[in-house]
């Protein structure tokens, strides 16, 4: 393409010379430089044949060298030959172009000169390959035959060939592949730490979880929940805490007694109401009604109730009722349900009282109901009356202990010193919530007509409310209850006063339904198998009468005395 042919004379090809490589490593021609006519001659100048320069005279010429092959030539190339020495320059006889007479002679057509070659980019380009049987570089840059020295080099000249490796390519792609893989598992390692992390969190949450909560219920051994008090324990096993009260009738005369329990254990309290029959032992061990010992100053009734119930009765408060009627005045009054009404009394100055529910009943009218026993009435509805106006004050007394303390201290009553307005307040403070919530209750003891405590359902209050045992406390003598079936008063007596000169503590155990021909003494512990044949033995009883049973009375040993049993 670089080759140009005279279009008029076949043969006379312009002779090109190399003039540098395009982008793509292509050798680029161009047209060589024009020599001055010859004297003689008008012919135009021929261009050097490839692998030749031009000779001065008297030079020899340069070895010639095969010419590149032209694309234009139809033999293959020109003939070239060698010229004398100061001769001119010589041509081939084929090549040499004809002039005919008056013509002019013909122009040399202009060559068709190659582009500029385009400015070659700083990043060298990959070379395409050569058609095959083309010269290589050097070749083609020695059969130009042009000066070394004079050539002008530029940068576009040259291209840089960037031979791809795909061995290099494979390499990268196994590391990248490696290298995710390595991350792969790096990431599933880190995930599975996160997942025995997560899982140890778990467990430890619930491990704490179960424990809290077996705390909290009372089930771990040696720990006590907030949760175990609400749960009912047996009776004995149960935390109490209570005291007596008695209400002294100022202006009629005759008293009452209540027990007053908040279990501690499980969120409740009562009041047991205790009929004046009930037998307790005196100070010198006989047994009277319990309005006696009440009349004759309350000394040491705390101590024979302790004995007759087998309870542990913290402190005595004697109300009179004046003071009961000023603490229903300092709470403001209460609401009762009134079974029955109460008529005025001129002579004892007390209000009447209406029948009806949710009485609103002063101070005077609360103490004239509590106190109110119709005539031909049993004392159980004048203590349930009593019970009712209780129960009704413990609901208005304040649930801050302090502030409860302050309301007892204003009643201005002289109290025992072993309970103190401190102590009373605590504890009337935590009955009284009890009883807002409702779980309360009221129960009369039932004795039987001779003052003993009634078989089975006397029992039952003693053991759910009083939380009485059987068993003796330890250091002090053991109750023995003595149950006459003799039907003699005087082996009676004889036998009582047997017990208590042998130190033991007597609990009334009245009579039976009928009478016994042998004597039987039952204990229910086995601890207190021996302490039962020494009453035995105190009896004049002999030791087979000794034995393991249940009985109705609430003692550590029974002794149901028979015909058999003589007086010493």
């Amino acid at each position: 393409m670089n080759d140009r042919q005279d279009a008029y004379d076949p043969y006379a090809a312009q002779e090109q010379q190399l003039i540098g490589y395009d982008p793509y490593g292509r050798p680029v021609y161009g047209q060589a430089p024009a020599q001055a006519p010859a004297p003689p001659y008008e012919a135009y100048e021929q261009p050097y044949g490839y692998g030749y320069e031009a000779q001065a005279p008297g030079q020899h010429p340069y070895p010639q060298a095969p010419a590149a092959p032209d694309h234009g030539a139809r033999d293959g190339g020109y003939g070239q030959e060698q010229y004398a020495p100061g001769a001119g320059h010589g041509y081939d006889t084929q090549q040499a172009r004809q002039w005919i007479p008056h013509q002019q002679a013909p122009q040399p057509l202009p060559h068709h000169q190659a582009p500029p070659p385009a400015p070659v980019p700083q990043v060298p380009e990959p070379r395409r390959a050569a058609p095959e049987g083309a010269p290589s570089r050097p070749a083609a840059a020695e059969a130009g035959a042009v000066p070394e020295a004079g050539r002008d080099y530029r940068t576009e000249m040259f291209a840089f060939i960037d031979q791809p490796d795909e061995e290099s390519e494979d390499v990268i792609d196994w590391l990248a592949f490696t290298e995710s893989r390595t991350e792969r598992r790096e990431e599933a390692r880190r995930r599975g730490r996160n997942r025995i992390a997560a899982l140890i969190v778990v467990l430890a949450l619930f491990v704490v979880g179960g424990a809290g909560y077996l705390w909290y219920a009372g089930d771990l051994p040696f720990l006590d929940g907030p949760g175990a008090q609400k749960k009912p324990a047996a009776g004995g096993a149960q935390k109490r805490d209570m005291i007596v009260v008695h209400v002294l009738n100022t202006k009629k005369g005759g008293s009452s007694t209540v027990l007053l329990i908040d279990n501690v254990t499980t969120k409740q309290g009562a009041t047991v109401l205790l009929p004046n029959t009930l037998t307790v032992p005196g100070p010198d061990g006989a047994g009277r009604p319990l309005a006696k010992a009440v009349e004759d100053g309350g000394l040491g009734t705390r101590e024979a109730l302790d004995s007759v119930l087998g309870t542990r009765i913290g402190g005595t408060w004697r109300l009179d009722t004046p003071f009961l009627e000023r603490l229903v005045e300092l709470v403001g009054g209460v609401v009762v349900d009134t079974d029955t009404a109460v008529p005025a009394d001129d002579q004892a100055k007390t209000p009447a009282v209406s029948q009806g529910a949710k009485q609103n009943l002063t101070g005077a009218m609360a103490v004239a109901y509590a106190t109110y026993r119709a005539q031909g009435e049993p004392e159980t509805k004048q203590l349930q009356r009593l019970g009712t106006v209780l129960y009704a004050v413990l609901r208005k007394i304040p649930g801050d202990p302090k502030a409860a303390a302050v309301t007892v201290d204003s009643m201005g009553q002289i109290l025992d010193p072993a309970l103190n307005a401190q102590n009373l307040g605590a504890l009337l403070s935590r009955i009284g919530e009890h009883a807002k919530v409702g779980a309360y209750r009221t129960e009369v003891l039932p004795v039987k007509p001779d003052g003993g405590l009634a078989d089975g359902a006397a029992k039952k209050t003693v053991d759910d409310i009083l939380g009485g045992s059987a068993t003796a406390v330890p250091g002090v003598a053991p109750r023995i209850g003595l149950k006459d079936a003799t039907g003699d008063e005087k082996a009676q007596l004889a036998a009582k006063a047997a017990l208590l000169n042998g130190g033991y503590t007597l609990v009334e155990g009245g009579k039976a339904d009928k009478t016994a021909t042998v004597s039987q003494i039952s204990y229910r512990d086995d601890a207190l198998r021996a302490k039962a044949i020494e009453v035995a033995k105190t009896l004049g009883l002999p030791e087979t009468a000794v034995k393991k049973a249940d009985s109705p009375v609430n003692a550590d040993v029974v002794v149901l005395l028979g015909k058999d049993y003589k007086a010493s």
